[in-house]
Formats: structure tokens, sequence, C-alpha cells
């Protein structure tokens, strides 16, 4: 890792210029390669800073305000951002500073504002840390907000916003036993069967990890699987597979598994952590909507708006501003009856979305049934160990948020259902 840091921090405002700036998601940039020219810990250092401040947009924003007169450009401003984040975190002011006021003093156009860089940070060194830790835990844009607090009520989602800024835990799943693999990894052993490691650092290097013991999944993203219960030697269809937990957790149950995803690159992924794994299943990169076949089970993974994952992809509600939403869930039907057509009768289908919206959930469900006169909700699927019953909705399904387990750490958003056919 450089001296400096100012590597790292540069690398962070530009993923920030890119996200806040472009529209982009943190996922292409790093996927595009933006950072591959730094050394790994650099890298991860910039994607961390980076993550840390779209998590602190708002209270930083607010303490930065009584040290501006205006707004300067993004560049800048994200600079100051980056700067108020580590310093209201603990970060020493010496080092913090002088990277900042290098880092813009570097820049062709900025360079002039390496003196506001300096006078600024260095009040917020002073005062910033009191001014920080009493604010509110920042608030979702308003775009997303409303419906969440229409859903869901102002409490609930105050209590998700508050889990969204404690970030999220790593949690595996086993492919044997989770005690020998909480034990290993110093993890402890969720009440769904999920391991949750606090202070992961480097997932290659952990215990198991060559081996194949397990792979990262969050524990609300492991549950659809359960919910299907695929039986060994069940001919099983994987629906947007990538980036491939659930297709190994088929695997794993002894299922013969074919798994479409129409994204070569994350296929490539699935493809690299079945071979890890020990686990095998038949990959097909096309559009699920183009798949033939028949199917004693299926899990659709639908496209959704991601809305559950934001304690993991805090650049989401500022990366985005719902526009795609109603395409998206013109998708979800399209995919739900599309998939629906190769399953067997008297087979099952788990319809799942990583979403906090209704309409990417229940709704869909509800529209679903009246479509299909074959289809009926199997509310007992959902009842599963460590799932409270609370967590169960009125049409059959299984609403996950990630206010649930706060004390825990939460989990993802997600809804899942299992639907039967006649």
């Amino acid at each position: 890792m450089s001296d400096t840091g100012v590597p790292a921090r540069r690398s962070a405002v530009y993923l920030l210029d890119q996200i806040l700036g472009e529209g982009r998601l943190m996922s292409e940039l790093l996927g595009a390669g933006v950072l591959d020219k730094l050394p790994a810990d650099d890298r991860a250092r910039a994607a961390r800073l980076a993550l840390e401040t779209l998590r602190g947009l708002e209270r930083a924003d607010r303490v930065l305000q009584k040290h501006l007169t205006k707004p300067p450009s993004l560049t800048v401003r994200n600079a100051l951002r980056v700067g108020t984040v580590e310093l209201c975190q603990g970060a020493p002011a010496h080092g913090v500073v002088n990277a900042m006021v290098q880092l813009v003093s570097g820049h062709k156009r900025l360079g002039h504002l390496k003196g506001l860089t300096n006078a600024v940070l260095r009040k917020v060194a002073a005062d910033g840390p009191e001014t920080w830790a009493a604010l509110r835990a920042p608030r979702l844009p308003k775009w997303l907000r409303k419906p969440l607090v229409d859903a869901w009520g102002a409490e609930a989602v105050g209590a998700m916003e508050a889990v969204h800024f404690s970030g999220a835990p790593l949690d595996l799943t086993p492919k044997g036993d989770a005690a020998a693999l909480a034990q290993a990894t110093g993890g402890v052993v969720l009440p769904t069967g999920s391991v949750r490691v606090a202070d992961a650092g480097q997932v290659s290097a952990m215990p198991g990890y060559d081996a194949g013991d397990w792979w990262v999944q969050d524990a609300a993203a492991a549950l659809p699987v359960q919910v299907l219960a695929p039986q060994k030697g069940e001919v099983v269809l994987d629906l947007c597979a990538a980036p491939g937990g659930k297709t190994m957790q088929l695997a794993a149950a002894g299922a013969t598994v074919t798994a479409v995803d129409d994204s070569q690159g994350r296929m490539t992924r699935v493809s690299e952590n079945l071979a890890r794994t020990g686990l095998s299943a038949q990959l097909v990169v096309e559009d699920a909507r183009a798949h033939q076949g028949s199917y004693d089970a299926i899990l659709l993974d639908a496209p959704c708006s991601a809305t559950g994952t934001i304690r993991r992809h805090p650049d989401l509600p500022h990366a985005k501003d719902g526009a795609e939403f109603g395409d998206l869930m013109a998708l979800q039907a399209e995919f739900i009856d599309h998939a629906w057509s190769l399953l067997k009768p008297g087979g099952r289908m788990v319809f799942c979305t990583c979403s906090l919206l209704p309409d990417e959930g229940e709704v869909q469900v509800d529209e679903a049934l009246a479509r299909h006169p074959d289809m009926c909700v199997d509310a007992d699927a959902v009842v599963l160990p460590g799932v409270d019953e609370t967590w169960r909705t009125d049409e059959g399904g299984l609403r996950l948020r990630p206010d649930y387990w706060a004390d825990r750490g939460g989990m993802d958003g997600f809804y899942m259902a299992c639907l039967r056919k006649a």
C-alpha cells in the first residue's frame, strides 16, 4: 500500500465521481477494472473508503455544510466527503488532511482549491467527530424512502436505515457442518444455518476457502433454496443463476442442476466457484425467457431493483432513481410465466427477489395466481428452522427485511414464495 494513501484516496474519489455524477454502479466500475492498476491493498482501501463515504454521505454533508458557503465542484466535494468520513471515524488528522490537499493540488483544473480543502478539513478535524456522532443514521433518498415508508411504516424504515449505515458482516453457506465452519472461521451459526463472520478480512485467505468448504452468501439469500427443498436426483432449473450461491446449494443437495444466466462474465464466476467447491451443474448462457426444458423444480431469482442489498451496496440508492423499476416489474411477470411453462405438473417453483418493494414480491405473486389457474402458494414451505412466523405474508410467502436480526447485523431484504403446479 502507498505510504501517503493518496492513490487509494484518489481512486475512492474517482469511484464517487462516477457513482454520484454519472449514475454508475460500484459493481460495474470494479468489473470494468477501474482499480486494476493499484496494488491489492490500495484497491481494497479505495473500495472500502468509497463504500464508507456512501453509507455516511448525509452525515458527511451535514458536517461539511457549516464550513462551506457554497458546494465546490463534485470532485473536490467528494474529496472533502472522504476526508470527513475518515476524520469523523478517528483517522489521524495530519495524514488525512495532507493526503487530500495533495490529491486536490495535483488536479489540473481544481488545484487552486487546495487552500479551501486544507482549511475545511482542519475545521472538520477539530469539531467534526462530535457533530458526526450526534447526527441520525443517514436516510435513503426520497424517491426510494417514500414507497418503503408507504409499505412498511416510518419506524421500520428508520430501523432499516440504521442497519444500512452499520454495513454488513460476511455470511457463509457451509457445504458440510456449520458448527465446525463457525469454529474454524471465528464465526457464529445463525438460526437458519448460515455462518456469520464479523471481521473477515480477505475472503480467499480464510480457512476452508481453497478446500471449497463454503461460499459467500447472505443468510437471507440462502433461504430460497431451503424453501424449494431440493431432493436428491430431482431435475432442477436455476434461472438467473449468477453469482451462483443458490446453484451450489442445489448441487450440494444432490439435485441434477441446470443453471441459466445471460451474462458470460458472471457465469465464469459460477464455474470457478463450482470447481472450487467440487460441485457440478450444467451452465447455460442465454436469456432465461429463451430456455426450454421440463423440470421437477425451478428456482427463479428474478432481476429486480436490488433494494434489499443496500447494506452491502450503498451505491444503489445514489446511482439509481427508480426510473427502470416499471420495466423490471414487467420483466419479472414475463419470467414467472415462462418459468411456469417449464415446470412439470405437480412440480414446484420458488419465485424470489432481493427487493424491499411489495410490487416486486407479494404483488407479483398475487398477479401470477390470477393469471395461472393451475398455480397455488405452498405456505407450509416457508415454515423453516430459524424463520420467525411474523416474517410470513398473507399470501403465503416470506418477507425478509434488513432490520430483522438488527442486533446480529441484519440481513438482506428478500421476498420468496413457493408456487405449486396442479
